[in-house]
């Protein structure tokens, strides 16, 4: 076994950890240490993956392979998740997300004499909800807007509420989402197929599990700490949607097409099939149709694409990039040996896959809880694992599946995470103290979603 190389993987990996915790920027981190691990793999003469068209020089290659990555990743996986932020984007821009939000929360009105009950609902609504809108902070802001004053003017405290709503995007899951984009990449295969076959088996129990942990949980802490009743005066202005409630359709729409022309529904013939960029695109133009329609403005509606373009420019700058310097990093990490080294580690120590995957999820939970992102965490150790499956014969969703779920959970544990601040921020409860009221729920769901999915 390569001890020097593993010894100087964990070291860069400390290192990355230390530095994105102390808030430097996750694409230069990753980026850098991952230049750093394949200029010392080359000093040591270590075998390094070869570039598709290497220049020749040792040196040139290391700006070589961030040209490589950019130019894969900007036009496969990444225009399909700039394509999602940018429909994201508009759909916000017309009003259709606060439309989707308000059709959805409508059925909480049932349980007004269960308070808990319904903020424990709350949760696979919110889930569905981003599924088609897959933004852990735009969703949580939402629902901040809509389902908090709901739930505390129900009896329910401002930190119970709260961390249903952090809970609502807990499984970054779906055909929109940029992980599931990636995971589904490395795994060669559909993104549809991959959300229906691996994701929502293993969402469902959970999900349901979190709703009976969350109400217990939320229950007995507003019992034994109430809140007095000037700190449960939340604004009880009923939140409405400016945009038609038709509109609530159009977020929803791209999911519709991807799933009616999904391979494996077999509605219509093989031959006519669907990507994800593709539906966005359509669902894009039927949207600006129907603002069109509400508007009588062409010139408007002609403006308002620039909204789409501007979506698709920040997720390049924030998901796009990541994703090229998380692969940089991971390929540094193969250059010093660490897969061959944790392979030989664990199967001389009996762990196998089951191990291997037990061990890597576990990593990236407490990965994105330090660092506050989920995609940072994913990204950096996801693109190891095809290669650590196949070393170990295993095939390579039954160790993506829980690491992908796993890097969104640990980020709803996370005090310095986006969502987590922002819907704290404007809920006025602290952080820190919405980080601890999700630590029973999401550990319970991490130890039952390895015992669910490596066990039974």
């Amino acid at each position: 076994m390569n001890y020097v190389g593993l010894v100087n993987s964990i070291l860069f990996i400390c290192i990355t950890a230390y530095l994105l915790v102390k808030k430097f920027n996750p694409q230069a981190v990753l980026l850098f240490m991952g230049l750093i691990m394949i200029v010392i793999a080359w000093l040591l003469h270590y075998d390094i993956p070869k570039l598709q068209e290497p220049s020749g020089a040792f040196f040139f290659d290391l700006f070589k392979r961030i040209e490589e990555s950019l130019a894969d990743k900007a036009a496969n996986v990444g225009l399909m998740i700039m394509a999602i932020g940018g429909f994201v984007a508009y759909m916000k821009a017309i009003g259709a997300s606060d439309a989707l939000v308000y059709v959805a929360m409508k059925p909480l009105s049932i349980f007004k004499k269960s308070p808990y009950i319904a903020a424990s609902i709350v949760i696979p609504i919110g889930q569905l909800l981003f599924i088609c809108t897959p933004s852990a902070a735009g969703l949580g802001l939402l629902l901040v807007a809509s389902v908090f004053p709901v739930l505390v003017s129900l009896g329910v405290s401002r930190i119970s509420a709260v961390a249903v709503i952090s809970a609502c995007t807990i499984f970054d899951m779906g055909p929109a989402s940029a992980n599931t984009a990636r995971a589904s990449q490395l795994l060669q295969m559909h993104n549809v197929e991959y959300f229906i076959k691996s994701q929502l088996p293993l969402a469902i129990p959970m999900t349901l599990l979190l709703m009976v942990v969350y109400f217990f949980v939320n229950r007995y802490y507003d019992r034994k700490n109430p809140e007095a009743p000037s700190e449960q005066e939340v604004v009880k202005e009923a939140f409405t949607s400016k945009a038609p409630v038709i509109y609530a359709m159009l977020p929803v729409l791209p999911l519709i097409l991807l799933i009616i022309f999904s391979p494996i529904i077999h509605i219509f013939p093989a031959t006519v099939q669907l990507d994800t960029t593709t539906a966005m695109l359509i669902s894009l133009v039927v949207a600006m149709a129907m603002e069109l329609i509400r508007t009588r403005s062409l010139k408007k509606v002609f403006d308002s694409l620039k909204v789409f373009w501007e979506g698709m420019g920040e997720v390049f700058a924030s998901v796009v990039t990541l994703i090229v310097c998380a692969e940089i990093f991971s390929t540094g990490l193969i250059a010093l040996g660490f897969i061959d080294s944790l392979t030989s580690a664990s199967v001389s120590m009996g762990f196998g896959a089951v191990g291997i995957g037990i061990l890597m999820t576990v990593i990236i939970f407490f990965a994105s809880m330090l660092m506050g992102s989920g995609n940072a965490s994913f990204f950096s150790f996801a693109p190891l694992v095809p290669d650590i499956a196949a070393k170990l014969g295993e095939p390579a969703a039954e160790l993506i599946l829980p690491m992908q779920f796993a890097s969104s959970m640990g980020r709803a544990m996370s005090p310095i995470a986006g969502v987590i601040v922002g819907i704290a921020k404007i809920a006025g409860v602290s952080p820190f103290d919405l980080a601890k009221r999700n630590v029973i729920p999401l550990i319970t769901a991490l130890v039952f979603m390895l015992v669910y999915h490596f066990f039974i």
